[in-house]
């Protein structure tokens, strides 16, 4: 039986690990410092509330992920 669901399961972890490292390691890395400080990203505070809509962030953060699963799709030859 050759289930494609190990190698599914591994890139998850493989995922899930990198995306804690940048946690980690997010002071230290300048490029994800600016993450929802980027030109595009709303702020609205009043006297006891505070709005955050970060627009530009969500579109970088969605093409970088569309980018990377499309690349992913055509190195495992289904795309």
């Amino acid at each position: 039986m050759n289930s494609p669901i190990g190698k599914i399961m591994m890139v998850l972890g493989a995922v899930i690990f990198l995306v804690g490292l940048a946690i980690l390691f997010a002071d230290r890395l300048p490029f994800l410092k600016s993450l929802g400080r980027l030109p595009g990203d709303f702020s609205w505070k009043g006297d006891n509330w505070q709005v955050h809509m970060p627009l530009a962030t969500s579109v970088l953060l969605s093409i970088i992920l569309t980018g990377a699963l499309w690349l992913v799709s055509r190195l495992s030859g289904k795309g």
